[in-house]
């Protein structure tokens, strides 16, 4: 079987899991996802601790992000580091979504020493996947090409894995149509190695019509990201299951001052039946506490300030809540039947 699944199929599937709740995971001690995985900064110890607060609020997904250099320079590392990583997330009984493209944020990725965080600045160091140079380069398609389906080989039995996410935000950072050959060959790898998990991409861009039909039309289940309030978002959900008629998730949610809250927006994911994995874990170096498009803090202090209201995240890297009554909701909203 090398085609998308039919819509029995996506449902059989959909139909044993568990309600799928939880975080775009990357740990505080990681600015991207090269500093994530590559071996002289990879932390299981962070990742251990972080992903058991996951679990401690009854969380049960992560979306988690990997990056071709990391398997260009290091496939048999990469790969360990992979186990490694599934196996402390299933001890939390975490299972496990991988992204493999991306178009948002920095140009230019480089492995070794990454570089610090700008001071108070959302993302400062996250890369795109691949690269501006090899995204334009269709010769080095075929590096692409050995690097999903060698991924997918590995893992496409793994039980750990719940979907796999196969690229993040197409278009994004002004890079529009120019994404689509990207993205249809992308699906024609995975379709080539079909895992028995599921293949998917997020529809995050209305005006992207192209792309649009494209994820739509080849993805195994429906994903999405909403960062708006619970009003637009269970509208969007009400359209999409009419549209498409397969498992709904949201791999991406969560914006406070968009009025995108968990009190707000997980009671609509829990009436309709659909996934819902909001950005962030724990504050750290993604700074991702911070607004998009922050300014850079002048202070020399700055270390030692948070906004008020944090954008994404929950958890400060001692365990603490930045807001109690959201871990009092989503522990109450997941055990409910």
């Amino acid at each position: 079987m090398n085609k998308r699944w039919k819509e029995e199929r996506s449902w059989k599937w959909y139909n044993k899991e568990n309600w799928p709740v939880g975080i775009n995971f990357i740990p505080s001690c990681a600015i991207n996802q090269l500093e994530m995985w590559q071996e002289n900064t990879f932390s299981p110890e962070t990742i251990d601790r972080e992903l058991s607060l996951a679990q401690s609020i009854g969380m049960n997904t992560a979306r988690v992000f990997l990056h071709d250099l990391l398997w260009e320079s290091d496939p048999k590392g990469f790969k360990k580091r992979i186990k490694e990583y599934l196996t402390i997330a299933w001890k939390h009984k975490i299972k496990t979504i991988f992204v493999f493209f991306d178009d948002c944020w920095n140009p230019d990725p480089k492995t070794g020493i990454q570089p610090e965080p700008k001071p108070g600045v959302h993302n400062s160091g996250w890369v795109r996947s691949p690269g501006e140079n090899r995204f334009r380069n269709k010769s080095e398609f075929s590096l692409l090409e050995r690097y999903i389906k060698d991924i997918i080989k590995s893992f496409r039995n793994d039980k750990r894995i719940l979907a796999w996410d196969l690229y993040n935000e197409p278009g994004n950072s002004g890079r529009g149509l120019d994404s689509i050959l990207l993205l249809d060959y992308v699906f024609s790898w995975a379709y080539s190695v079909r895992p028995t998990q599921p293949i998917t991409a997020g529809l995050w861009n209305d005006s992207l019509t192209e792309i649009n039909k494209i994820i739509t039309e080849r993805s195994d289940i429906i994903t999405f990201h909403n960062y708006n309030d619970a009003k637009n978002l269970e509208e969007q959900i009400k359209r999409l299951k009419v549209q498409y008629n397969r498992p709904l998730i949201c791999t991406e949610y969560l914006a406070r001052g968009n009025q995108s809250l968990f009190q707000t927006c997980l009671p609509v994911f829990k009436k309709y039946k659909t996934g819902a994995i909001n950005w962030g874990l724990v504050a750290g170096k993604t700074q991702t506490i911070w607004q998009w498009n922050s300014p850079e803090q002048k202070e020399k202090d700055w270390k030692k300030i948070e906004p008020k209201l944090w954008h994404h995240d929950i958890f400060r890297k001692d365990g603490t809540p930045f807001d109690i009554s959201e871990i009092e909701f989503i522990k109450k909203i997941i055990k409910e039947k």
